[in-house]
């Protein structure tokens, strides 16, 4: 898959192409994708996405923006995984954000990017004051000869499958629930970085992972299967969140302790998929309070996946 930065001035070649966010691309992103990389291969053109960095919430409003669910770089790979051939990735800023939706169609679908069909979902609005729609794309693509086509909402019972869902689940420590969504567990993947190596000093060494500018979707303890140090996925027991007995108000950390591992994993890049929700975040009186709950977190979550085997 190929990762452009920003939409050229003239195309190189046509595109069949959708344009969103992306974030944690569920369920109903992976329908839209299917829907594009077939249309795609149909017309022998490249199956590309058009996102954004950051999310336009985060620019607009900084302070209650939602939550991510994965990084840019987790996102990609998810794209990656659905077929997409290209991505531009376009930084959100107050140039793009200004820009009519008229100017938007004639400058970044038509001229940018040469579209020959526009896959979007139903709710899609784009240009300034998000003035842009289905209909005006619809008409620009009658006047100027591609297509475009709006995906329906796909619904999990009586819930709209969405981003918002699948945080609202996080949140509430419904695991299932987002997992439902997404089609895998959630997980969060990142680099492992040198910590203050106190688990280490009460028994409990953890893997420290890097989460770049992110507010987590979720935080507390939880039973996690660990991928990239070896064959199979390790279990292990992880935190998330500040950290209140030994670091509070820092910024939120993802450790894992992982259980049956005695390697070091300093730079390996990981992946921890999230199955059981434990219990929430605590502070204890002291270290020895707090190494007695990690290794009863740890039984917990041993006894878990004796009950609930997981397929790598």
């Amino acid at each position: 898959m190929q990762v452009f930065r920003g939409i050229p001035e003239r195309a190189r070649h046509p595109t069949a192409l959708t344009i969103g966010n992306f974030d944690g691309v569920h369920l109903g992103h992976q329908a839209l994708l299917k829907l594009l990389v077939a249309k795609a291969r149909a017309l022998d053109v490249p199956a590309t996405v058009m996102t954004f960095e950051p999310h336009p919430r985060e620019y607009f409003s900084p302070s209650d923006a939602p939550a991510r669910l994965a990084s840019l770089r987790e996102k990609l790979l998810w794209l990656a995984a659905n077929e997409v051939d290209v991505v531009h990735v376009c930084r959100f800023n107050a140039a793009i954000a200004s820009v009519p939706a008229d100017r938007f169609i004639d400058d970044f679908l038509i001229r940018g990017l040469d579209v020959r069909h526009l896959i979007i979902g139903d709710d899609f609005c784009f240009g300034a004051r998000r003035q842009g729609d289905f209909a005006l794309l619809r008409a620009a693509g009658e006047a100027k000869g591609f297509g475009v086509e709006a995906m329906h909402t796909l619904e999990l019972g009586d819930e709209r499958i969405s981003s918002s869902a699948v945080r609202r689940a996080l949140a509430c420590g419904d695991l299932a629930r987002a997992a439902a969504h997404l089609g895998r567990p959630y997980s969060i993947a990142g680099r492992v970085i040198a910590g203050k190596q106190l688990g280490r000093t009460i028994g409990y060494p953890t893997a420290n992972i890097q989460m770049k500018h992110r507010k987590p979707a979720l935080s507390g303890v939880f039973a996690v299967t660990v991928e990239g140090l070896a064959e199979r996925r390790i279990h292990g027991v992880a935190n998330i969140g500040v950290r209140p007995t030994v670091d509070d108000g820092a910024r939120p950390l993802l450790e894992v302790h992982l259980l049956d591992w005695n390697q070091d994993c300093y730079g390996a890049h990981l992946r921890v998929h999230f199955h059981d929700k434990q219990r929430e975040e605590m502070r204890f009186p002291s270290l020895d309070a707090l190494s007695e709950q990690i290794a009863r977190d740890a039984t917990q979550a041993r006894d878990w996946f004796a009950r609930n085997p997981i397929q790598d």
